[in-house]
């Protein structure tokens, strides 16, 4: 699967949050997060923003609790075609659904959710995805 960084943020800033669920699944290695390059650089800049008051020091915490659960997966010098988005950096997502050959796109973005059904690849809302692990 490939966690939107928006789903991944969530899941790993706001410990006690609606998506501490998927945080455990990765922890006990019920699912396997694929990040590539791209995406993890967009996870790492986020981490920073000021809204979440993180210190470096607690940015590389959430990221020693994310990335060595995390498949990393080399992207092609030619990556495939995906539909087009609104927002240019969720086509590294989608990229990657394809390229890692992911079950599901997991995404809180409207935009993205609206490709679903013109994506060869499934995307799903987080929702989705935590009744999907709730019932494994």
């Amino acid at each position: 699967m490939v966690l939107d960084t928006n789903v991944a943020l969530s899941a790993l800033v706001f410990a006690g949050g609606r998506l501490a669920p998927l945080r455990e699944a990765w922890r006990q290695e019920r699912c396997r997060p694929l990040v590539s390059a791209d995406t993890l650089a967009e996870l790492v800049r986020a981490l920073g923003y000021p809204k979440f008051r993180l210190t470096p020091a607690e940015q590389e915490e959430l990221l020693a609790d994310y990335v060595p659960y995390c498949s990393t997966v080399r992207m092609p010098s030619r990556p495939p075609r995906t539909p087009r988005c609104r927002d240019p950096g969720d086509t590294a997502f989608l990229q990657l659904v394809v390229v890692g050959k992911a079950d599901h796109l997991v995404t809180g973005d409207r935009e993205l959710l609206r490709l679903a059904s013109s994506f060869r690849r499934s995307i799903v809302s987080s929702r989705a995805l935590l009744d999907v692990l709730g019932s494994s």
